[in-house]
């Protein structure tokens, strides 16, 4: 599975104020505070937490901590928290302990804050038992353990909190300190998802959309997709974006696509940029603009999308929104042949055998299209085929040059066919057959020989 990621987060403070058993003060602290008039609660806590009330030694701490109605200390935060937490006070324990996994108000302190999220864990306190999930998850503190990292996520994720369902999910999804489960995957994933937990929302289109752990349902990725869009996943609106364009779990409508990849590509998601310029190059969903195309496939470039850079090659090639630059589609065709693009290699190939833009070189064609015919490129196996016949950039091998025309032949390229209907007449029986073998042996795939050594291959 594709584009999970994980919430790993330290909770911040809790953001209430506890109940104390001193009576009317407390009281009247709490109605302050609940007013916006926090000097008088401090002024009517403060009292309570020197005589060792934890409540009040709590909200002290939650004050100081937040700067209301006193400077914000967190050196007194720590200490007025620490009060709280030796009393069993389990807000206070977890609060204690994010303190010192921040350094705030002590020096940062992984070990102190584990033992403080454990004390409050220990009492079920939810973003604890989450917090000590993430510590063994990612080995904050502690060695790594993917089934301790599961224990507290499952104990929060139990008490309802959508993070710890989220990395239970997650931890499912890969078998991470449990066995791979796709579908208890889905079950936990779509507990955080009705929460509103955006990525497990995302994760729950992907498993639809590719039926993992739940029957294939495109109408329930596109649901889920749309969710997680709606709260600006970008990769979410980028897939949404694909099932408008697709038509796929709901109709065809390819301005309801481009829509959606304007809203990840705005994000920098280079996969919306490419496929925003694609739509620009063909005028589907947006009016025909080269130059709004050569915008958005130089963004997606620049990130490494290996389409994008191959496009913007062939409309420097051709002068599609941009000057005619053969310097400039070399350079991107290079760019998206190195990162593997069968096609930009099949034109570096031909780039380097007509001389246009760079300095002729047969051998170097012959290399570019080795790597393309290698990978089932037609038009690179008949090129190269035509090379070898020709002993243009290579040894000449009729033998050779005859298997590459029978692969081109059999996807239908002309050429090739009339090539090896000629060759056929030419050749030795001995030469069709063995050139025969090598066709029907060789798989999509399996590297062509370099070198003129057949002796291994294939």
């Amino acid at each position: 599975m594709r584009q999970l990621s994980k919430a790993i987060i330290i909770g911040g403070f809790t953001a209430f104020i506890s109940f104390s058993a001193f009576g009317q003060s407390f009281s009247e602290g709490l109605e302050a505070h609940k007013q916006g008039d926090y000097a008088t609660a401090f002024e009517n806590f403060e009292p309570l937490a020197e005589q060792g009330d934890g409540d009040a030694q709590y909200n002290l701490g939650f004050m100081y901590s937040n700067g209301q109605g006193v400077p914000q200390n967190y050196s007194e935060a720590v200490s007025w928290y620490r009060k709280a937490a030796e009393q069993g006070f389990a807000k206070a324990q977890y609060n204690l302990g994010v303190m010192y996994s921040n350094g705030q108000g002590a020096p940062q302190n992984d070990s102190e804050a584990i033992y403080w999220f454990r004390k409050a864990a220990e009492q079920g306190h939810v973003v604890a038992q989450y917090n000590l999930g993430i510590t063994y998850d990612d080995a904050r503190g502690v060695p790594q353990n993917d089934s301790e990292a599961v224990s507290w996520y499952h104990k929060a994720a139990e008490q309802g909190l959508a993070d710890a369902q989220y990395n239970l999910g997650f931890m499912y999804s890969y078998g991470r300190g449990v066995p791979q489960n796709d579908s208890e995957a889905v079950s936990w994933y779509h507990k955080a998802a009705e929460q509103g937990h955006v990525v497990a929302q995302y994760n729950l289109g992907f498993m639809h959309y590719y039926g993992q752990g739940v029957p294939q349902n495109d109408s329930e990725a596109v649901s889920w997709y749309r969710k997680a869009a709606e709260q600006g996943h970008a990769k979410a609106q980028l897939n949404l974006g694909l099932m408008y364009e697709k038509g796929r779990g709901l109709p065809q409508n390819y301005s309801e696509a481009a829509a959606w990849y304007l809203k990840a590509a705005d994000q920098g998601d280079g996969l919306a940029q490419h496929n925003l310029g694609t739509m620009y190059s063909s005028g589907r969903g947006l009016p025909q603009n080269y130059s709004e195309a050569i915008s958005w496939y130089l963004q997606a470039a620049e990130q490494g999308i290996a389409t994008a850079q191959y496009n913007l090659g062939f409309m420097y090639s051709y002068g599609q929104g941009v000057p005619q630059n053969d310097s400039e589609a070399f350079s991107w065709y290079r760019k998206a042949a190195e990162q593997g693009d069968t096609y930009a290699q099949f034109n570096l190939g031909l780039i380097y055998e007509s001389g246009q833009g760079v300095s002729q070189d047969y051998s170097e064609a012959v290399s570019w299209y080795r790597r393309a015919a290698s990978e089932g490129v037609a038009k690179a196996q008949f090129n190269m085929g035509v090379m070898y016949w020709d002993g243009t950039g290579v040894t000449q091998n009729h033998v050779m040059s005859y298997m590459l025309n029978i692969l081109a032949a059999a996807q239908g390229h002309e050429s090739a066919q009339n090539n090896r209907d000629i060759m056929l007449k030419i050749l030795t029986r001995d030469q069709i057959a063995e050139a025969q073998e090598m066709a029907t042996e060789w798989r999509v795939g399996t590297p062509l020989p370099y070198n003129d050594d057949f002796t291994t291959w294939p």
